[in-house]
């Protein structure tokens, strides 16, 4: 499923973060120390190898809300950019730290002229954030965002399971264009 908005494409798939080589970057649902972990940050550090770490290292910690960028290593990227989600019920006010990993995403996209970026669903795993709510922002913000955008023209959501497709597919389809 996709929609277009201010001249920006935003599209659903169901697949694996770690495998978007027509996507020059690729976000990474990181934890505060930027390091392996499990889940979303796992399947890329994985995929990318221990050049991905190692680069991580010294921009760490990082906030809830925040984003910082590197090479993709051995991923099919040129960038991936990590974001540290908010854990629903501790990191207060959730929605708005949610809003600002896709906010400052965009941003660190923007700087560096990036033309396509893949998201998962941040805080949606692990860290404990109702899909659905947690569609609604990734979504809204996207919206908000995107007469701002001038060199990202595609934005991907990546869902790792059909059921999350569905849920974004049906927040997607309820946005007014």
């Amino acid at each position: 499923m996709e929609k277009t908005v201010s001249g920006v494409t935003i599209e659903l798939v169901r697949g694996d973060i770690a495998s978007q080589p027509d996507i020059g970057a690729i976000v990474n649902a990181a934890n505060a120390q930027l390091r392996i972990g499990g889940g979303v940050a796992g399947a890329i550090h994985r995929a990318a190898g221990p050049g991905l770490e190692q680069e991580c290292l010294p921009l760490a910690p990082i906030m809830p809300g925040e984003a910082v960028i590197t090479g993709a290593h051995n991923l099919p990227n040129d960038y991936v950019i990590h974001c540290l989600g908010p854990v629903y019920g501790r990191d207060k006010p959730e929605s708005a730290l949610l809003a600002d990993c896709y906010r400052n995403a965009l941003g660190l996209a923007e700087q560096n002229r990036i033309e396509s970026v893949a998201f998962p669903a941040i805080s949606a795993g692990a860290f404990g954030y109702p899909l659905r709510e947690a569609a609604e922002v990734a979504i809204t913000t996207v919206f908000e965002v995107s007469p701002d955008l001038k060199h990202v023209k595609k934005i991907r959501f990546v869902l790792f399971a059909e059921s999350d497709l569905e849920v974004f597919g049906m927040v997607l389809s309820s946005k007014e264009i």
